[in-house]
């Protein structure tokens, strides 16, 4: 018994990645490449081949670097491989935090989501007022969520995501949140979600202001709201009327990063967390920003990284720096993919990676959760379920990302 709730509550505190839209491979940017080689040698090579180096990670010895626009892609990465200097370049993927492919069915119906909302009263929760439907949700029970922490432990160490920043001043996770790095900026502190708003779009979620004078404090949404967001599906703002409001207005991934953070302190409520900003609200990033997320988590003390995005195309550098996270013995955790398919994705893929697919209330796998061994190491609740959303008394939901809180 011991062990099969200790399976679930582990199953679920790294099968959060799949609460998240997870991102493709979109086009590189066609100038952009991440190269391997000595900083000793980088200024030369620049000189050589006529590239422009437009960032560098020195102590890994990886940077990224510009092609001069008259070389074609193709007899370019031929003639810089050739350098017995270079260990390794490849294009600087773009990364893209979409919703699930629309022709895809959810298992449970907006109906369900706002009852479920409607229901919630306020209680206490790890020294924070969350609502009740956060702590009592369907796969909390499904995880033994409470049993797990009598039995074994509420969290410790340092949890690091990778995604599009955080709420730093929300009320159930400010206690728990350690200065990470906004990587779409290049600031250090806690990366928060708000700078990627405008005055127009910051407007729109504030039911009783026309913008939002002080992000630091202002109250996004009132208790009594929710945001329901795809891509298919206008938001809802006020459960009562249903008042519709265009999405496009909105950035499609706001609130990715705090909607994790919410599951990751559920679970582990006593853990901290690391947020990493190498997404933009957009949903938005790309290889070399990701790889500077993952050595800064490894530096700065993390025991897990969440990384829910995929990229279908692998990544040579990416291997090298999940491997130099394995090899300092941090849990690396990816999501397999929203695709619906057999689908070969990485991070998920690398043999060292734990990818995880999504599963229902009903604990059957998402219509949307990829599947398959390649992919798949563990499938926990993914759908409908209830998490922090910014702004002090938030909450969003989504169909396989959901947020009250």
């Amino acid at each position: 018994m011991r062990c099969k709730v200790e399976r679930q509550i582990l199953a679920w505190l790294l099968g959060l990645v799949t609460l998240l839209g997870v991102p493709h491979a979109a086009d590189a940017a066609q100038d952009e490449f991440v190269l391997r080689t000595s900083p000793k040698e980088i200024q030369e090579i620049i000189r050589r081949h006529g590239l422009t180096l437009l960032r560098s990670l020195e102590s890994q010895g990886i940077f990224l670097v510009r092609a001069p626009a008259i070389a074609p892609p193709e007899q370019f990465l031929i003639d810089v491989r050739s350098e017995r200097e270079v260990l390794g370049i490849e294009p600087n993927i773009d990364a893209e935090v979409p919703e699930f492919p629309p022709e895809l069915e959810l298992d449970l119906s907006t109906d369900f989501i706002l009852d479920t909302l409607g229901k919630a009263t306020v209680v206490p929760f790890f020294g924070s007022p969350v609502l009740s439907s956060y702590v009592n949700q369907p796969a909390v029970v499904l995880i033994r969520n409470a049993e797990a922490h009598q039995l074994f432990a509420t969290g410790a160490g340092i949890v690091a995501v990778i995604d599009t920043g955080v709420d730093p001043h929300h009320p159930a996770l400010k206690a728990s949140l350690v200065p990470g790095f906004d990587f779409t900026r290049n600031l250090p502190g806690i990366p928060s979600e708000f700078p990627d708003l405008n005055q127009s779009t910051a407007s729109i979620l504030d039911q009783s202001t026309a913008s939002i004078l002080d992000q630091s404090t202002a109250s996004i949404l009132d208790q009594k709201t929710i945001v329901i967001v795809n891509q298919s599906t206008a938001s809802i703002l006020n459960q009562s009327t249903a008042t519709p409001l265009d999405t496009r207005q909105l950035p499609l991934e706001f609130g990715h990063g705090t909607m994790v953070a919410g599951i990751i302190h559920l679970v582990a409520p006593t853990a901290l967390i690391m947020p990493l900003k190498a997404f933009r609200a957009d949903g938005t990033s790309n290889l070399f920003d990701i790889l500077r997320a993952i050595y800064y988590a490894v530096d700065h003390g993390a025991r897990v990284i969440n990384m829910s995005f995929s990229m279908e195309q692998r990544s040579a550098e990416m291997g090298r720096a999940i491997n130099f996270a394995v090899s300092r013995r941090v849990i690396c955790v990816s999501s397999a993919g929203n695709n619906g398919a057999r689908l070969r994705v990485y991070p998920a893929a690398f043999g060292n990676v734990l990818g995880v697919g999504s599963t229902n209330n009903l604990d059957t796998r998402s219509t949307f959760s990829n599947f398959g061994d390649d992919d798949v190491k563990l499938a926990a609740p993914g759908e409908g379920v209830i998490t922090t959303y910014p702004g002090p008394s938030a909450a969003g939901k989504h169909p396989n990302k959901s947020g009250d809180c």
